[in-house]
């Protein structure tokens, strides 16, 4: 088992736990108790750099390198995750079919939820095929909150 860095930044949607190597970042995951880390590995740094410039709305696509651990068919799913632009939705029986496999709508679903690098790999783009926002492991809000903010609805100018 690989002993991996930890570090803990602030977001506006919660503590958000970010463990890594010198090879890549493992996982990022929002943490209902935690502390914000004072200092961060500089292994880390790059992840916690482009998390803070995302959350500001000045970065859309994350080039630190990860290293999800999960199962070929998880590692497939989590790939296609990452093609969908920022700023857009697709559902889980278009990326079921993106996969080749409409029926395995279930397991694309199981997949979806158990990705482990929060935001960089956008299962939050993933919604019901008839717009609803479904199941998202850090609560329906902050799913919400990241399709709002990748895609801010329109303000008509008053004057």
């Amino acid at each position: 088992m690989n002993n991996y860095l930890e570090t803990n930044i602030n977001t506006p949607i919660g503590i958000t736990c970010i463990k890594g190597s010198n090879d890549g970042i493992i996982s990022i995951s929002v943490i209902e108790d935690g502390i914000v880390s004072v200092n961060h590995p500089k292994e880390l740094q790059l992840a916690v750099d482009q998390l803070g410039e995302y959350f500001l709305g000045e970065r859309t696509i994350f080039t630190f390198p990860i290293i999800p651990e999960g199962t070929p068919f998880q590692q497939e799913v989590w790939k296609a995750l990452r093609n969908i632009p920022y700023g857009t939705t697709t559902s889980y029986l278009e990326l079921s079919r993106t996969l080749g496999d409409e029926k395995a709508i279930r397991a694309v679903a199981s997949a979806n939820g158990k990705n482990p690098l929060w935001i960089v790999i956008p299962c939050h783009r993933v919604i019901g095929k008839d717009g609803s926002l479904t199941g998202y492991a850090g609560g329906l809000w902050r799913k919400r909150w990241l399709l709002e903010h990748e895609n801010p609805p329109f303000q008509q100018s008053l004057f």
